[in-house]
């Protein structure tokens, strides 16, 4: 069976507007290295730990979740707390 007119456009749009899609319109989950550097940009004194006025600043979804990462209660969170609760690949 041949592909018709109508296939063929609607596929190619399809494919146009996929390559050409925001980076933020692509759901996809970070690495740890990309963690690592979102982390370190929202870190704004460097010290190693993120509170929720840094975390809503700089990383949302931390901040949504700020309660659970901090186990503790110590006002901050720090990158390999929130490893830990990231899902294994």
């Amino acid at each position: 069976m041949k592909p018709t007119m109508i296939q063929l456009t609607t596929a190619a749009l399809a494919a146009f507007l996929v390559a050409t899609a925001p980076a933020s319109a692509q759901v996809r989950k970070p690495d740890g290295e990309d963690l690592s550097k979102r982390f370190a940009a929202a870190d704004k004194d460097g010290n190693g730990q993120l509170t929720v006025e840094e975390a809503k600043a700089g990383m949302p979804r931390v901040a949504e979740n700020f309660d659970k990462i901090d186990k503790d209660k110590k006002g901050y969170v720090t990158l390999d707390q929130i490893k830990s609760l990231m899902p294994k690949r």
